[in-house]
């Protein structure tokens, strides 16, 4: 059957080929094109929950848009030995008007990973997606303060390589500042990756607990 569709589909082969390649072509260059030498700081964030662990290198950069943007690297495993890494970028800054207190971010961030699923070899699939989504953070004054944060991803079917054929992602947490360079939060995350014949895979779907340390 393979061969029969090579044969008289060969347009439509090369082009989810060339797709392919250029979607890959395109997170690369994402990455390349960071100007890490205008890094202006830099911060680890781990997070634990009950079948869940992440660890994210995060940092800042002035060279894009108004307010800079925020950039991180990391990955995260479950007890279903699912491993997913991601990348993204964020550009970020304050509202117009006068509620410096309240922040926005938008950009994209891309996955790969592969998910084993529950018990021994249940499912076996690799891909990746780019998504586009925002965040939302204020902080509410005070001398200890304390701020809410909101975050959503979303990768659609065309946005996504190999077997992954959807991707969606959002969070909500409360942080409090213990000191100036530490933040300890406890948050709720949803992460969902669909594949073939529509079937939708939680990855992540639980409240969560950690910290991130500036440097």
């Amino acid at each position: 059957m393979l061969e029969f569709n090579s044969y008289f589909f060969p347009s439509k082969l090369i082009t989810l080929e060339v797709y392919h390649f250029m979607l890959r072509k395109a997170l690369i260059s994402i990455i390349l094109l960071v100007p890490f030498n205008s890094a202006q700081a830099g911060a680890i964030d781990f997070r634990v929950g009950s079948d869940i662990a992440e660890l994210t290198f995060l940092t800042q950069t002035a060279s894009f848009g108004y307010g800079g943007a925020d950039i991180g690297f990391g990955a995260l495993v479950n007890d279903e030995n699912d491993v997913i890494a991601s990348g993204f970028i964020l550009v970020s800054g304050s509202s117009a008007g006068d509620v410096k207190a309240l922040h926005f971010g938008v950009g994209t961030k891309a996955y790969v990973g592969t998910l084993e699923g529950p018990g021994s070899g249940s499912i076996d699939v690799d891909g990746g997606a780019v998504a586009i989504g925002g965040r939302v953070r204020y902080v509410f004054p005070g001398s200890t303060p304390l701020a809410v944060l909101g975050e959503a991803f979303y990768a659609p079917e065309v946005t996504n390589i190999s077997d992954f054929d959807g991707l969606v992602e959002y969070r909500v947490a409360l942080e409090l500042e213990v000191t100036p360079s530490a933040r300890a939060y406890v948050g709720y995350r949803y992460l969902e990756v669909t594949f073939s014949d529509d079937i939708e895979y939680e990855v992540d779907d639980a409240a969560h607990i950690g910290v991130r340390f500036e440097f």
